[in-house]
């Protein structure tokens, strides 16, 4: 498993990464956000997120990263507000860890959080539909039904869809949505976004199947 440390201060992360490697794992470190987002690829299962970065705020690097990819992130900092906490949590963190931490916890956390991962079904699993709030979403297929028939929903309202199909019960930030439907970062589609999602829930008759998490984001709920 690969890590990706992006801590500035060489000092901690030069310490960080021998405990990691010690504990079993591989580990990349970044001092930057503009480094650790030229680091980040398929390769790294698992980003450890200091917020105090020279060249951005951490927050919004999560919300980049969360915005390429699922990969788990774990905010490690030592800002103690709980609206720190609360932010990274809704920039897509999967967890928050405050400084000084024993590194033990550290290590059972990263295990925990690509348990979860791990155990959520990716695209490719769903050989069979699934069903919620009485619609059925084939993801293999590209279609969407409901009891009366089939939904003309456009390729970008399937897409939307498909991406909160595969983690159903999970709030998808709007971010990622957006990068995995229109494959840019440009916060322009927001408003378009929000668009395609009203119209999935007019077509289907369903205004539930979308739940929106304001500030955050979307979710399919778990039926």
């Amino acid at each position: 498993m690969k890590i990706l440390v992006i801590e500035d201060d060489d000092r901690v992360a030069a310490a960080l990464c021998a405990f990691l490697r010690k504990s079993g794992f591989d580990t990349l470190r970044a001092a930057d956000g503009a480094a650790g987002l030229a680091c980040l690829d398929a390769e790294v299962d698992v980003v450890l997120l200091d917020l105090g970065l020279p060249d951005v705020d951490g927050i919004d690097l999560c919300r980049r990263i969360r915005a390429r990819t699922g990969v788990p992130i774990l905010i490690a900092t030592a800002r103690t507000d709980v609206q720190d906490r609360i932010q990274g949590l809704r920039a897509g963190a999967d967890d928050f860890l405050v400084k000084p931490y024993d590194v033990r916890e550290l290590v059972a956390r990263i295990e925990a959080v690509t348990r979860r991962v791990r155990a959520m079904p990716q695209e490719g699993d769903h050989a069979a539909p699934i069903v919620v709030c009485g619609v059925t979403i084939d993801l293999v297929a590209r279609q969407v039904s409901t009891a009366a028939g089939p939904i003309d929903l456009t390729p970008k309202e399937f897409d939307i869809v498909a991406v909160l199909a595969r983690y159903p019960g999970v709030v998808v930030p709007r971010d990622r949505i957006i990068f995995e439907v229109w494959n840019t970062e440009w916060h322009a589609f927001q408003r378009s976004l929000e668009v395609h999602v009203g119209s999935i829930r007019r077509k289907t008759g369903r205004s539930e199947l979308i739940e929106t998490i304001r500030g955050v984001g979307y979710k399919l709920p778990v039926t």
